[in-house]
Formats: structure tokens, sequence, C-alpha cells
């Protein structure tokens, strides 16, 4: 049974960190390229990071949306069978249930960008963790 399971979101103040998990069973992640998106009260779904499979262990290319960039940072552990998201300085507005996504295979930049805009779908999503920044 192929599941992906968020964890580490919570109430942090603006300026602080959080670092959420997404650790997947039922396939490998070796094979699978993985995004993070969000989702705010009353507001789309939007791709925050992408990072794509590769023939290295945990290397692969990433992607961030403007609004993360320089902030987040994505990275893979297969062998935990873990992708991770560091979050730092969060917003307010940074506030929102998290997701993470697997798509099979590698993702070319152009791919990537459309994981980011929403554009391409993904084969299989978790169920989200709830991400609150407020003083």
């Amino acid at each position: 049974q192929v599941q992906l399971v968020e964890s580490g979101g919570g109430l942090v103040q603006p300026g602080g960190s959080l670092r959420l998990s997404c650790v997947v069973s039922g396939f490998s992640l070796d094979y699978y390229s993985i995004g993070w998106f969000r989702q705010a009260p009353g507001k789309e779904r939007e791709g925050v990071s992408c990072i794509s499979s590769s023939d290295s262990s945990n290397d692969g290319p990433t992607y961030y949306a403007d609004s993360v960039n320089g902030r987040f940072t994505i990275s893979r552990h297969n062998a935990k069978n873990t992708v991770y998201l560091q979050m730092n300085n969060l917003k307010p507005e940074d506030a929102a249930v998290y997701y993470c996504a697997a798509l099979w295979g590698p993702v070319t930049t152009a791919q990537a960008m459309n994981i980011l805009l929403g554009y391409y779908g993904m084969d299989y999503w978790g169920k989200g963790t709830l991400v609150s920044v407020s003083s």
C-alpha cells in the first residue's frame, strides 16, 4: 500500500524555523521525484518546492517557488524513504497545510516549473501537516 505521511508541522513565531518530513512507503523513493505543496484557507493549492529523482543516492536537482527561495531547503534521504523541507525565517503568509506528493521518474526543469505552478499531475499524495505562523 502506497503511503506518504507528512510530519513536523506546528505553531511557530514569525522568523522561526520548522523541518517537515515526508516518509514514503509502498514504493522505492529512489525512482520518484517529490514535491511539497501548501494550501492556506480560502486559497488554491500552490507548489512550494520539488526535488527530482536521480541516479545518485540522495542527490537530485531542486526547485523552489519564488516566495520561498532562499528560505526553504528541500532534501532527500532515500535509504530512510524520507524527504525533508527545512523552512527558515517563516512568515505569516507561509501558514498553510503542507502536502508532499510523488511523481515517478526524474523531472526536467520545465516539468518542475509546471509542478510548482500546479499544471502537472502527481502520482501519490499525503494527507498534509499544518503549519501555523503567528506571534
